[in-house]
């Protein structure tokens, strides 16, 4: 038998094994996208920009009211006048940038008669985690390119180049990995630079981003086309954070894609919460018992939700869905395949004699060919953070 003393050391050695063990991760994104045309829907910009620590929105911008914004109390409070207004010129010189290489890629695509949008995205940012001391250490960094649903052009932050996943891009790929400062740079900036934000941002929005919402369920139908079914669907939404489970038991089996199950994947709504969904489409004559099991780690919640035969059995079912919350990333919805990563970017910062060198080694570079012009925007961004 242990004794007291015994006992409080293997507490102790325990609660220090957790804390060398456990690491709690931030993350700092930007989302960049911007359509070929208008499309006259409301909410829908030809350009848009969003800052989004930890998955909460922290800045915006867009080509309606042309002015960077902070989405966060913390950050209005805690950042000069000064920051938004070098943003708010960043964010325009990005928004011509984009509508720029938009153009060349339809023309690479043999697009330039298309009637409907196309769609050109940039995620760029970085991962790290809090160590023992407080501080945060790099884990990843992304730099990614995307059009219309597919990817076209990322950064491998291990081996320093660029990947073209698509012939499209391979032109890019080899002209951009002739630019060995830009790889240099796109490489220490993710690592370096990016976590030092990130570093700064969780410090100053310490308190909110501590701040945590349990799902609410709801379990309901929808008709379908075929009179003889009618779709279940199970509502988990307005948690923080991000990560939940959501299964939905036929006779307390898990159905999975196999079975018919779709899914929404998680999405945002437009309070900083999230909402997920998950549906399957069965025979309204089908007697099993159906169950949705909710479960979020973030808020100790554990809930399982059954459908009541009345919901499925009565040919006007689907009348009743719950009021939920309107989501941010509508143009990614529409526009954009489910796979697309909607997510970010920085403005590179160059200092001195790094950005005579950058620009003068890109302005080469895009006189030889006309190929989508990353780094010559980035250069026009010395100096500033967006």
């Amino acid at each position: 038998m242990l004794s007291l003393n015994s006992e409080f050391s293997v507490i102790l050695k325990c609660c220090f094994f957790y804390l060398l063990n456990h690491h709690e991760s931030h993350s700092l994104h930007y989302i960049y996208t911007a359509l070929s045309k208008p499309v006259g829907l409301p909410g829908i910009h030809e350009f848009t920009a969003m800052g989004m620590l930890d998955n909460r929105m922290i800045d915006y911008f867009d080509s309606e009211h042309q002015i960077k914004v902070p989405k966060q109390d913390w950050m209005k409070e805690r950042l000069p006048g000064d920051y938004w207004e070098k943003g708010t010129q960043s964010r325009k010189s990005k928004q011509q940038w984009f509508k720029v290489n938009i153009g060349i890629l339809m023309e690479r695509m043999r697009q330039g008669n298309a009637t409907s949008p196309h769609v050109l995205q940039w995620r760029h940012g970085c991962e790290a985690e809090t160590q023992p001391d407080g501080t945060l250490k790099f884990v990843r960094g992304m730099d990614m390119y995307n059009y219309d649903g597919d990817d076209f052009l990322s950064f491998d932050d291990k081996n320093g180049v660029w990947v073209a996943p698509t012939k499209e891009a391979e032109a890019t790929k080899r002209k951009w990995d002739g630019v060995q400062v830009l790889k240099e740079y796109t490489k220490g900036y993710l690592e370096n630079e990016c976590v030092d934000w990130l570093s700064k941002f969780v410090n100053y929005g310490e308190k909110e981003l501590q701040k945590k919402s349990p799902p609410e369920v709801f379990v309901f139908t929808k008709s379908s086309k075929v009179e003889a079914n009618v779709f279940l669907v199970c509502l988990a939404t307005g948690f923080y954070p991000k990560d939940i489970i959501l299964r939905v038991k036929r006779n307390e089996r898990v159905l999975t894609k196999e079975d018919g199950l779709m899914s929404t994947d998680i999405l945002p709504n437009d309070d900083d919460t999230f909402q997920r969904r998950d549906f399957v489409e069965i025979l309204r004559s089908d007697v099993s018992k159906f169950s949705c099991e909710v479960i979020h780690k973030g808020t100790n919640v554990d809930i399982t939700k059954m459908w009541g035969k009345k919901l499925f059995l009565l040919s006007g079912a689907g009348q009743y869905e719950p009021k939920i919350i309107f989501l941010i990333n509508i143009l990614s919805v529409v526009f954009v395949k489910q796979r697309c990563f909607g997510s970010s970017c920085f403005s590179r910062v160059y200092s001195g004699k790094q950005t005579a060198a950058c620009t003068s080694v890109l302005r080469a570079a895009v006189r030889t060919s006309r190929l989508f012009i990353h780094c010559s925007c980035s250069c026009q961004q010395a100096n500033t953070f967006t």
